[in-house]
Parts: C-alpha cells; sequence; structure tokens
C-alpha cells in the first residue's frame, strides 16, 4: 500500500470515525485501524445496510429456492441444478444443462427468468440510491477531502479562520499558496470550504491534528487564533514537529511577541501595532504606502516586489546586481541574514548563496525569474 493510500485512509478515520487519544511515550497520538482493519470495517458496514441485507436476502433465496425446485421436482442433480439456476438468474444464455421438453420445468425457468431480470434492475436501483445517500450524507465530501489532505505538500497550515485568518488565506491563495484551514467553529470551517480551502475541525494545539493536517510536509504555519496562549502552544507543537518549517505568529495582547519567539515563531505579528503604523504612514506618506500596496497586491498594477532566495548553484548564484537590472529586475535589498540588509546594493555586487533577494519589476519579468529560480 502506497504513502499517500495510507494519508488518505488515515484522514478518512479522523474526518468520519474520530477516535479518542491513546497516550504513548512522546505525547499523544490517535488510536487508528490498520487499512486492511478498515477495510473490513467498511464492508461490514456496507453489509449491514438495510437495502444491502434486503437485496443479498432476495438473491440468496431466489437462488435457493431455484435450486430446490429442481432437484425436488425435476430430480435433477444438485450440480445441475445450481448452474441451471444461475445462468437463468443471470441471463447469461448459455444451453440449457438438460433439455426443457414439459411444460413444468418451463415454466420454473420462466420465473426463474423474471426474477433474474427483478433482481438486476433493483440492483441498479439499489445502487443509484446508495450513491445518492453517500453524496448527501457527506462522505463524498469526507472522501475529497481526504485524498486533499493526502495530496498536500509543501503547503501552508492556517489555524484560525476569523477576520485575520481569512484574509491571511486569500493572500497566500494569490501568491499561489496551498493551505489546510485548521479551527473548532463549524461557521468557521464552512466559510473556508465555501472560499475552496482544505479544512480540518479540530483543536490546533492537539499534536494529531496538526500531522492530519500534514505538518511533517507542510512548508510553513500560520497561527492566527484569538488566544494567545494557545497561539504559543501550537507554535511550540509545530515546532517540535517540524523543525524546518517556517511560523508566523498572532499577538494579540502586548508582551506576547517575546513569548510566541521563544516558542519558535521564525516572525510575530499584531494586529493592532501593524494597524498604527499602517495609520501613521497614510497620514505622513500615503502616496508611498499606496505605491507598496499596488505592488505588493494582485490588481492591475503592471510593476510587483518579490522575494527571491539564491540557492547553492541556482540561476542567481554568482550573478550581479547589475545583470539583473539589465533584464529589468532592480535589486531593492539584499538581506544576509535576519535584519541584517544591504540596501541599494552597487552593480557589480555579486550573488552569493544563502542570500536573499528583495527585487522589483514588472510582473511578467518577475514571474519568468520566479519559475527560473
Amino acid at each position: 500500500m502506497s504513502d499517500r493510500t495510507a494519508r488518505v485512509d488515515a484522514a478518512l478515520d479522523a474526518l468520519a470515525d474520530p477516535q479518542p487519544p491513546r497516550r504513548t511515550i512522546g505525547g499523544l497520538m490517535p488510536a487508528r485501524p490498520r487499512p486492511w482493519a478498515r477495510s473490513i470495517r467498511n464492508a461490514f458496514e456496507v453489509v449491514r445496510s438495510r437495502h444491502i441485507r434486503i437485496w443479498l436476502a432476495v438473491v440468496l433465496t431466489t437462488a435457493i429456492v431455484g435450486t430446490v425446485g429442481y432437484v425436488i421436482l425435476f430430480r435433477w442433480s444438485f450440480v445441475d441444478s445450481a448452474y441451471m439456476t444461475v445462468i437463468t438468474m443471470t441471463t447469461v444464455g448459455f444451453r440449457e444443462v438438460r433439455e426443457l421438453v414439459d411444460w413444468p420445468e418451463r415454466v420454473w425457468t420462466m420465473l426463474l427468468a423474471i426474477a433474474g431480470v427483478g433482481i438486476i434492475y433493483g440492483s441498479i436501483g439499489i445502487i443509484a440510491e446508495a450513491i445518492l445517500a453517500e453524496a448527501s450524507s457527506g462522505r463524498r465530501e469526507e472522501r475529497y477531502m481526504a485524498e486533499a489532505l493526502a495530496d498536500m505538500n509543501d503547503h501552508f497550515i492556517l489555524c484560525g479562520y476569523g477576520r485575520v485568518g481569512s484574509t491571511v488565506a486569500r493572500e497566500l491563495v494569490h501568491g499561489g499558496q496551498r493551505i489546510v484551514v485548521i479551527d473548532t467553529l463549524p461557521e468557521s470551517l464552512e466559510r473556508a470550504r465555501h472560499d475552496g480551502h482544505v479544512v480540518v475541525q479540530g483543536d490546533a494545539t492537539a499534536d494529531e491534528t496538526l500531522l492530519l493536517a500534514g505538518i511533517e510536509r507542510a512548508r510553513g504555519l500560520v497561527a492566527t487564533i484569538d488566544s494567545d496562549a494557545n497561539n504559543v502552544y501550537v507554535t511550540l507543537s509545530a515546532r517540535a514537529m517540524n523543525p524546518r518549517l517556517f511560523i508566523v505568529g498572532r499577538a494579540n495582547a502586548e508582551g506576547s511577541e517575546a513569548k510566541l519567539s521563544q516558542a519558535g515563531a521564525n516572525r510575530v505579528v499584531s494586529p493592532y501595532t501593524m494597524a498604527g503604523r499602517r495609520i501613521a504612514e497614510l497620514a505622513i506618506r500615503p502616496r508611498v504606502a499606496d505605491f507598496i500596496d499596488a505592488a505588493l497586491s494582485h490588481g492591475e498594477l503592471r510593476v510587483s516586489m518579490e522575494e527571491l532566495e539564491v540557492a547553492p548553484g541556482g540561476p542567481l548564484d554568482g550573478r550581479t546586481v547589475g545583470e539583473l537590472r539589465d533584464e529589468g529586475i532592480f535589486t531593492l535589498a539584499i538581506v544576509r541574514s535576519p535584519g541584517d540588509y544591504d540596501a541599494n546594493p552597487a552593480p557589480d555586487r555579486s550573488l552569493q548563496s544563502g542570500e536573499s533577494l528583495v527585487v522589483s519589476g514588472s510582473t511578467e519579468r518577475l514571474a519568468a525569474l520566479r519559475e527560473r529560480v
């Protein structure tokens, strides 16, 4: 069984039949059945369906009555009787095992043929009803969500889908990123589904919820929960489960920024502090603020800004700022390390692996350069 199939089964178990977690060394892990056990369980669930039970009872009863009738009424052997019953009920059209010379045998065979045709058409109706019932009960949506979760790789996990979280999700999608939304409120999850996102209902502070969202395969995590304590706990858990994860945390109260940074967040944002700075920028430098917003947005402006990594041996490694400028790409700053900027670098400045670039240019040129990188 492939890893993707195993992940789909695990997601279906968690979405459709969540079980209480069991304690193990290292924390809380969900108690999930093995894939083969889940397949057996699903088979029993199908058989337990009322319509399926009735259909099976009708088929078996018809087959038994037809076989016994040939044996008792016409003195046929059991093998011939069973074979004649099956080929008559299934209407396969094979030659009769014995000549049907007398009218009782022909009448009995015709009755079996009519019963077989009725069973066939009844099976079509039962299958159609089962499909409609599955669709209306949400199982098909659960299957879609499970498969989408299994296919998630290099994605972002968004914890909390309130006003801030929905805005973050919209910007991430505009940036070409795939996201998984985690929330406990059904109304928030419904809005996320309506917006086209893959969702996981659960507590983001629980390890099993983060595992279900693909924390080990994720690129980054954004914690936008209203509670600072929950954001800190989510950051601690996520950092322990994926040390390479890029984490952005939301700080609501004063002093929470330091706690989130200590918990492992790469960046911490306070909506109220950012709003204050934004208002001040609009009051002092409104045109500069408007231009930056337009460059970073996804509107009609033909100029944009982008962040690029200089990978070892990549297309940017060893090139100069002047060479990029000749292609219409203007380097605004070179980031050597967090907080260490080389602003407005000279044209002969050579790019080195491990650095990051803040560049601007036309949207077409930046898109072409991003694809090469």
